[in-house]
């Protein structure tokens, strides 16, 4: 899920990501992962969020990549249910 400092505005190009403690801006300049990251939160999996985003099978590697960098800066975080 997002990091509780963290907002989502959605834009035409993906979406803007501002976390309120280190003021940083992520851009996702990727419509289906913009997607995909707004239906993280609610969903037990990221295949049930990934299937409930419609990002195709295909792309499956490429979002759990995508995901993997914004754990890394901070912008995501795992629930305990993820742990």
């Amino acid at each position: 899920m997002l990091a509780p400092s963290v907002a989502m505005r959605p834009e035409g190009f993906g979406a803007l990501l501002y976390d309120f403690h280190t003021r940083r801006l992520t851009f996702i300049k990727d419509s289906d992962l913009a997607t995909l990251v707004s239906c993280l939160d609610g969903h037990s999996t990221l295949e049930s969020a990934r299937l409930r985003s419609g990002v195709p099978e295909h792309r499956a590697s490429e979002m759990l990549q995508a995901l993997a960098n914004l754990e890394a800066r901070g912008t995501l975080v795992r629930t305990a249910r993820d742990a």
